[in-house]
């Protein structure tokens, strides 16, 4: 490899690495533009296309390293969020099911720890996109598939357990907000809103007792003083 190509994609590497996706994309650029066969360097602009707001360009750039490379699932899985933001619902879920489903050549339970967090971070902005515009059948999806790639996100946990909560789903939200608390119980987010569904549903005293273990946690939480006295009565 040309010694200048080689320091491009060095440095094309580094900067995504790093989050710095303005800095990463000329460079990698570069690198497409003298060897258009590394389907790696596809799929990291197509992740930076898709994180500045272009998803038919990112669509491209995925569509090319899975040319390259059926098996890279990596860039199968970030086409299969593109297509879905871009509403081919089934196209993604194919690519969705194919790559989770793949063995021996990079299956989903294979990838790094940094591909994964990547990948669920996209199904959870997806997500946030759906409730803000009302969908939230589809941002209960998106959450639950970014959970299958990271189950320990607890902040997915918590919007997922939120939007259910929003969908009259009480039981479904309490269990989530449980697997929380089990899983980290000094989050504060999430039994705070433990707190705000149980008392949704009148369960007064068990709803203080999780904005008390909070201000245990965090004493000046503005917000479960607040639910404390707004409920003091209720309690009684």
């Amino acid at each position: 490899m040309d010694p200048q190509i080689k320091h491009h994609l060095l440095a094309g590497r580094e900067h995504y690495q790093a989050g710095e996706y303005s800095l990463a994309k000329p460079h990698l650029e570069a690198v497409r533009e003298a060897h258009e066969d590394f389907a790696d360097v596809h799929n990291m602009l197509g992740f930076i296309h898709y994180e500045q707001g272009r998803p038919q360009e990112a669509c491209t750039e995925f569509e090319r390293a899975l040319a390259i490379n059926p098996h890279y699932t990596e860039a199968a899985l970030n086409l299969s969020v593109v297509y879905n933001e871009l509403g081919r619902y089934d196209e993604g879920r194919r690519l969705y099911e194919q790559a989770h489903n793949s063995r021996g050549s990079g299956g989903l339970d294979q990838l790094e720890p940094l591909a994964r967090g990547k990948i669920a971070n996209m199904h959870r902005d997806l997500g946030e996109a759906y409730t803000a515009v009302g969908m939230l059948d589809h941002a209960i999806v998106e959450f639950q598939k970014a959970l299958r790639v990271c189950p320990t996100f607890v902040d997915i946990r918590t919007k997922l357990a939120n939007t259910l909560r929003d969908l009259g789903r009480y039981d479904e939200a309490l269990d989530e907000f449980q697997a929380i608390c089990d899983l980290s119980p000094d989050y504060v987010p999430a039994r705070t809103h433990y707190g705000v569904t149980l008392w949704r549903i009148g369960r007064i005293e068990k709803a203080r007792e999780q904005w008390r273990a909070v201000l245990e946690r965090d004493p000046s939480n503005r917000s479960c003083q607040v639910y404390l006295s707004m409920t003091a009565s209720d309690e009684a």
